[in-house]
Protein backbone atom coordinates (compact mmCIF):
# COMPACT_ATOMS: atom_id res chain seq x y z
CA UNK A 1 0.00 0.00 0.00
CA UNK A 2 0.76 3.79 -0.21
CA UNK A 3 2.86 5.91 2.51
CA UNK A 4 2.49 9.20 2.94
CA UNK A 5 5.08 10.84 4.57
CA UNK A 6 5.09 14.41 6.08
CA UNK A 7 8.10 16.75 6.54
CA UNK A 8 9.17 18.31 9.90
CA UNK A 9 5.10 18.77 10.16
CA UNK A 10 4.43 21.85 12.41
CA UNK A 11 0.95 21.83 12.76
CA UNK A 12 -0.94 18.86 14.42
CA UNK A 13 -4.28 18.93 13.54
CA UNK A 14 -3.04 18.75 9.94
CA UNK A 15 -0.92 15.84 11.29
CA UNK A 16 -4.16 14.29 13.00
CA UNK A 17 -6.20 14.77 9.81
CA UNK A 18 -3.79 12.68 7.71
CA UNK A 19 -3.59 9.91 10.51
CA UNK A 20 -7.02 9.21 9.70
CA UNK A 21 -6.75 9.67 6.58
CA UNK A 22 -4.28 6.88 6.32
CA UNK A 23 -6.37 4.48 9.20
CA UNK A 24 -8.89 4.88 6.73
CA UNK A 25 -7.34 3.83 3.52
CA UNK A 26 -4.28 1.40 5.03
CA UNK A 27 -1.81 3.77 4.23
CA UNK A 28 1.35 4.58 6.27
CA UNK A 29 2.06 7.51 7.76
CA UNK A 30 5.83 8.67 7.93
CA UNK A 31 7.11 11.57 9.83
CA UNK A 32 10.05 13.07 9.31
CA UNK A 33 11.54 14.73 12.36
CA UNK A 34 12.05 17.61 13.80
CA UNK A 35 8.35 18.23 14.30
CA UNK A 36 6.73 21.80 15.31
CA UNK A 37 5.16 19.92 18.29
CA UNK A 38 5.01 16.32 20.31
CA UNK A 39 2.99 13.11 19.20
CA UNK A 40 1.11 13.72 22.33
CA UNK A 41 -0.09 17.22 21.69
CA UNK A 42 -3.75 17.16 22.88
CA UNK A 43 -4.82 19.13 19.61
CA UNK A 44 -3.24 16.11 17.63
CA UNK A 45 -5.23 13.85 19.46
CA UNK A 46 -8.52 15.67 19.40
CA UNK A 47 -8.17 15.56 15.94
CA UNK A 48 -7.25 12.19 15.21
CA UNK A 49 -9.67 10.58 17.79
CA UNK A 50 -9.20 6.95 18.13
CA UNK A 51 -7.07 6.72 14.86
CA UNK A 52 -4.27 7.66 16.74
CA UNK A 53 -4.45 3.56 18.09
CA UNK A 54 -5.59 2.78 14.70
CA UNK A 55 -2.73 3.69 12.31
CA UNK A 56 0.23 2.32 11.63
CA UNK A 57 3.00 5.59 11.78
CA UNK A 58 6.88 5.76 11.63
CA UNK A 59 8.60 8.51 12.64
CA UNK A 60 12.13 9.07 11.11
CA UNK A 61 14.75 11.17 13.41
CA UNK A 62 16.31 13.07 10.16
CA UNK A 63 15.85 13.34 6.53
CA UNK A 64 18.61 11.35 6.40
CA UNK A 65 17.44 8.73 8.13
CA UNK A 66 13.89 8.45 6.11
CA UNK A 67 16.28 8.96 3.04
CA UNK A 68 18.37 5.53 3.65
CA UNK A 69 15.03 3.59 4.75
CA UNK A 70 14.03 4.31 1.34
CA UNK A 71 16.43 4.01 -0.69
CA UNK A 72 15.26 1.51 -2.72
CA UNK A 73 11.94 3.10 -3.32
CA UNK A 74 10.18 6.08 -5.28
CA UNK A 75 9.60 9.00 -3.10
CA UNK A 76 7.45 11.06 -4.47
CA UNK A 77 7.20 15.17 -3.64
CA UNK A 78 3.70 17.01 -3.91
CA UNK A 79 5.01 20.98 -4.18
CA UNK A 80 3.53 24.20 -5.27
CA UNK A 81 6.69 23.99 -7.41
CA UNK A 82 6.57 21.55 -9.36
CA UNK A 83 5.14 21.99 -13.49
CA UNK A 84 3.87 18.06 -13.73
CA UNK A 85 0.29 17.30 -12.49
CA UNK A 86 -0.43 14.64 -10.31
CA UNK A 87 -3.06 13.38 -12.74
CA UNK A 88 -0.10 12.41 -15.46
CA UNK A 89 2.02 10.53 -12.94
CA UNK A 90 1.48 7.03 -13.04
CA UNK A 91 1.92 5.73 -9.19
CA UNK A 92 2.59 2.68 -8.17
CA UNK A 93 1.90 0.38 -4.99
CA UNK A 94 4.52 1.23 -2.63
CA UNK A 95 5.22 4.87 -3.41
CA UNK A 96 5.65 7.31 -0.84
CA UNK A 97 3.93 10.00 -1.13
CA UNK A 98 5.71 13.13 0.27
CA UNK A 99 4.19 16.85 1.96
CA UNK A 100 6.24 19.31 2.91
CA UNK A 101 6.13 21.32 6.04
CA UNK A 102 3.12 23.94 6.23
CA UNK A 103 4.82 26.56 7.17
CA UNK A 104 8.09 26.68 4.92
CA UNK A 105 7.32 23.14 2.45
CA UNK A 106 10.96 21.41 1.82
CA UNK A 107 14.54 22.33 1.36
CA UNK A 108 16.56 21.48 -2.45
CA UNK A 109 18.24 18.91 -1.19
CA UNK A 110 14.18 17.42 -0.90
CA UNK A 111 13.68 18.65 -4.10
CA UNK A 112 16.84 16.78 -5.45
CA UNK A 113 16.19 13.55 -3.79
CA UNK A 114 12.90 13.10 -4.92
CA UNK A 115 12.03 10.41 -7.81
CA UNK A 116 9.63 12.89 -8.91
CA UNK A 117 7.91 16.45 -8.12
CA UNK A 118 4.33 16.58 -8.90
CA UNK A 119 1.59 19.35 -8.12
CA UNK A 120 -2.26 19.62 -8.03
CA UNK A 121 -3.56 22.72 -10.03
CA UNK A 122 -4.90 25.03 -8.53
CA UNK A 123 -6.37 28.49 -10.05
CA UNK A 124 -4.37 30.97 -10.68
CA UNK A 125 -4.80 33.05 -7.62
CA UNK A 126 -5.03 30.37 -5.59
CA UNK A 127 -1.44 29.79 -3.62
CA UNK A 128 -2.01 26.43 -1.91
CA UNK A 129 -4.22 23.55 -0.30
CA UNK A 130 -4.22 22.63 3.39
CA UNK A 131 -1.79 19.86 3.14
CA UNK A 132 -4.83 17.29 4.67
CA UNK A 133 -6.85 17.99 1.52
CA UNK A 134 -3.60 17.67 -0.64
CA UNK A 135 -2.03 14.47 0.86
CA UNK A 136 -6.28 13.06 0.38
CA UNK A 137 -6.36 14.33 -3.32
CA UNK A 138 -3.23 12.43 -4.06
CA UNK A 139 -4.08 9.56 -2.13
CA UNK A 140 -7.54 9.08 -3.79
CA UNK A 141 -5.67 9.45 -7.23
CA UNK A 142 -3.25 7.04 -6.50
CA UNK A 143 -5.70 4.60 -5.30
CA UNK A 144 -7.46 4.80 -8.03
CA UNK A 145 -5.12 4.36 -10.55
CA UNK A 146 -4.35 1.33 -8.69
CA UNK A 147 -7.50 0.38 -8.11
CA UNK A 148 -6.48 -0.53 -4.64
CA UNK A 149 -9.81 -0.33 -3.52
Amino acid sequence: MFNIALYQPDIPQNTAAIIRLCSCFGATLEIIEPCGFHIDDKRLKRVAMDYLNKSRIITHKSYEKFLLKKKNSRVILMTTKAKKSYYTFKFKLQDTLLFGRESAGVPKIVHDNSYQRLRIPLKKQARSLNISIAAAITLSEALKQNMAF
